[in-house]
């Protein structure tokens, strides 16, 4: 069975490296200095980012401060969820097991350099992040007392309004969700595994009666959220996404603090290795540039379109509010969260002198355990903070996983309000979660389901940038109006039919 399900996920590898990789893998590209290590995703993803970042005048910057006003006086809503609540959503989806594999991957392969551009290409995605947040809230559709829409709905609306267009972006988004399911439910089960056996000093045995006990305790869990609609699963991460947030925080903060004279050469290092990487590492700087930005695509998603959907649900006042908002969430995930990830790493240190070899053959997870170790200590110390970061790894997964079966369910309504359909997508979603975990209980090997994942993530991608593009001239309009502060956006005040944001006012003014 392992060979059967290898063999088909070593297909989708392929493909996503056909992609990822294109046009390195021919000699005349590959032979141009620096540039020959970036593929053409990597530079579309970047380019873009700049282009939005100019174009509109680093609106990532200047409304930083007002959209963490925003976050902070944001209010419940009839209609949809609020602005809050889908930030948290979102985040939910975006602050995953990316924030520490991927992060441990880029280091182990580009090096601490990888980290800068990181940081780099998030900053330009923030641009990317409101540009495409911004278009799902001008575009959103009116579904009952709920909005739905994102990449679906303004890629119908760009498109000549084809009903088509629609239904098969949606289709995309909830084949995007079935191929990311099993590997958080992999994550998930395995973090509980190794929360159980840090406990109680004990490995669990395979296929144990314990182990199919938390199985069957998470998919009971799951059950009991998605049949509960959408404002049940934000019931839940709207708990879940900020306690482990800050749980996370304040222990690499903790580490920080142990060690506070590492922090100068820690900059100095990931400065340094940007431009200048270390032989273990390949030495290679488009290696870094590359890795960089490819494992910050997988943990922020920005211009992926997947975190368009819970933009879009969103009733905030403004489309740019939510933009912002969301823009905000790009920050988060990787300044804040996959940076507290990059100390860890970095300022452990196993990434130098004679483990550096050993450092490649070890399993992600347990490179950044070690990393632990080197700045907490044997004894007691080291085995709370391990319990406490395995613990945090799984609600990671968990609350990713959340996030794809809410976006999965929201696309189907777009598609079609009919229950056995939505029946259908909710036990399919079931099915790859089943198998995701039941692929850890196997010893199944973790990288080829991620495999599926990351061909998603590249599927999403080329299909959202395009239509970004598209859509600019309607977000420049909505920013102005938004600097201006002039009236309530509605279709007069935008130039432009908004339907939905009309009857959003009239109602307003029909309660007053």
């Amino acid at each position: 069975m392992h060979e059967i399900i290898g063999s088909v996920c070593a297909i989708f590898k392929k493909l996503a490296d056909i992609i990822w990789g294109f046009p390195t893998n021919y000699e005349w590209y590959k032979g141009i200095p620096i540039i020959g290590e970036l593929p053409l995703v990597v530079i579309f993803l970047v380019g873009s980012g700049l282009y939005f970042t100019f174009s509109l005048r680093f609106v990532q910057v200047r409304h930083f401060v007002s959209g963490v006003r925003s976050l902070c006086h944001s209010k419940t809503s009839q209609n949809g969820i609020s602005p809050l609540a889908a930030f948290l959503l979102s985040t939910a989806m975006r602050v995953g097991p990316g924030n520490i594999l991927g992060v441990t991957g880029a280091v182990s392969t580009g090096g601490p350099g990888a980290l800068f551009w990181m940081w780099l290409s998030a900053f330009f995605g923030m641009a990317t992040a409101f540009v495409e947040s911004t278009l799902s809230q001008i575009t959103k559709e009116r579904q009952g007392e709920d909005y739905i829409g994102g990449m679906p709905c303004y890629g119908k609306k760009l498109l000549g309004q084809a009903a088509w267009v629609g239904s098969a972006l949606s289709f995309l988004y909830i084949g995007y969700a079935m191929l990311s399911t099993p590997a958080q439910g992999f994550n998930t089960l395995s973090a509980i595994i190794a929360a159980c056996n840090d406990v109680t000093g004990n490995v669990l045995p395979a296929n144990s009666w314990g182990i199919w006990f938390f199985f069957l305790v998470l998919m009971g869990l799951t059950v009991f959220s998605i049949f509960g609609g959408l404002k049940r699963i934000i019931s839940i991460t709207d708990v879940l996404v900020p306690f482990m947030a800050a749980v996370y925080i304040v222990i690499v903060l903790v580490m920080i603090m142990m060690h506070p004279g590492r922090l100068p050469w820690f900059f100095y290092v990931v400065v340094t290795e940007a431009f200048r990487p270390e032989p273990v590492f390949g030495g290679v700087l488009g290696i870094a540039i590359s890795q960089g930005i490819k494992r910050g695509l997988m943990s922020n998603e920005a211009g992926q379109g997947t975190l368009t959907v819970p933009a879009a649900v969103s009733d905030a006042s403004h489309p740019c509010e939510q933009g912002v908002i969301q823009a905000i969430g790009v920050f988060f995930d990787t300044i804040v969260i996959c940076t507290m990830t990059g100390f860890v790493l970095v300022m452990g240190q196993a990434w130098l002198g004679d483990g550096a070899s050993a450092w490649f053959r070890m399993e992600l997870l347990d490179r950044f355990l070690t990393s632990c170790s080197l700045m907490i200590g044997g004894g007691f110390g080291y085995r709370a903070v391990t319990l406490i970061v395995a613990v945090c790894f799984g609600i990671f997964a968990y609350t990713s996983l959340l996030g794809y079966l809410s976006v999965a369910e929201i696309c189907a309504k777009q598609i079609t309000d009919n229950k056995y359909f939505i029946l259908a997508v909710r036990f399919s979603n079931l099915g790859v979660l089943a198998f995701g975990m039941a692929a850890s209980i196997s010893g199944f090997d973790l990288n080829a389901i991620w495999n599926l994942s990351d061909f998603a993530n590249i599927t999403m991608v080329c299909c959202n940038l395009p239509l970004l593009y598209l859509g600019l001239a309607q977000v420049r309009r909505a920013a102005e109006h938004y600097e201006r502060g002039e009236g309530q956006f509605c279709s007069a005040t935008f130039g432009a039919d908004v339907p939905v944001w009309d009857e959003k006012w009239s109602e307003g003014q029909a309660l007053t």
